[in-house]
């Protein structure tokens, strides 16, 4: 064997002070292809796979980002959040959870509003953030949507729901599944008044949110390989006693079976939602009486 192969000198320890080891969070991995990149090309891509297209799930914060002008919007009912009707107790006492889900995510409740410009166009805004408990539907998630769309009626503009949700809140029950009609009917009052709901559906939205205002945009449109259902595949399969077909509840299979209007990728969103609100904006016409001769 050569001798330039061999370490002469046994027993080298670097020291721990010159060591290079490699940050974390530098490099991502996409959970269906594999591909690795780095963040800075992760992030720049929206978190979405340049590979595959696979989309990842991201905050509330980081669609505002993004869809407003220069990061720039105004943040509406910001300081909400949930009281404790039924005094709720599981594992822990309901305030107890909001509480510790406050302090561990920096957020109020599972929806944040905003208004601002979007390519010029003002536009009011919520999200749902997946990370406080599930999205899960309560009161504050329904009372913030619904003053979003009546901001939206006041000021005379469109309005733009971001789905993602797990359903309703099981630890405000029936307080819970009001939400559900009392955002539909803001929507409906929305709808008389001529302005344009665009919904976009996420990964995931299911439950009471597929079954109230997710499904009743005049577009509703979703992000590829969204899971979009009322309830589970799992509890679907058990109900009827049969296999599902394959993708079912994704995006693509809801839109192929009439559900969804079109899939949009998220690096194209701001675009879209530009053209089509510029279609449905309302053309001002001048309506002139003709002469009348004597």
């Amino acid at each position: 064997m050569s001798s330039w192969f061999k370490r002469k000198e046994k027993g080298i320890v670097t020291p721990t002070e010159q060591k290079k080891e490699t940050p974390d969070g530098l490099w991502y991995k996409c959970p269906e292809c594999k591909t690795v990149a780095t963040m800075a090309e992760h992030k720049r891509l929206l978190s979405t796979c340049g590979n595959c297209g696979h989309h990842d799930r991201i905050d509330a914060a980081d669609y505002f980002d993004f869809l407003f002008d220069n990061h720039q919007y105004q943040e509406l009912d910001a300081d909400m959040h949930s009281a404790d009707p039924l005094n709720f107790v599981d594992t822990k006492a309901y305030p107890q959870r909001v509480a510790a889900t406050e302090k561990s995510t920096g957020l109020r409740d599972a929806v944040r509003s905003a208004h601002g410009q979007m390519n010029g166009l003002e536009l009011v805004v919520a999200a749902m953030d997946f990370k406080f408990i599930g999205g899960s539907m309560g009161s504050v998630v329904g009372e913030k949507i619904a003053r979003a769309i009546d901001y939206a009626r006041q000021n005379r503009l469109p309005f733009l729901m971001i789905s993602r949700s797990g359903g309703a809140r099981m630890m405000e029950a029936g307080f819970s599944l009001m939400q559900m009609a009392k955002t539909s009917a803001k929507l409906a009052l929305l709808s008389e008044a001529g302005l344009p709901y665009i919904s976009l559906l996420t990964d995931p939205t299911t439950g009471g949110v597929t079954a109230s205002f997710a499904m009743l945009g005049d577009f509703n449109i979703a992000e590829p390989g969204a899971l979009i259902g009322f309830a589970g595949p799992r509890v679907i399969k058990e109900t009827i006693g049969k296999d599902l077909p394959k993708g079912f509840q994704s995006a693509e299979f809801v839109l192929e079976h009439g559900f969804l209007d079109f899939i949009v990728d998220r690096k194209e969103l701001k675009n879209k939602l530009t053209e089509l609100l510029t279609m449905l904006k309302p053309v001002e016409v001048t309506v002139t009486e003709p002469a009348t001769s004597n």
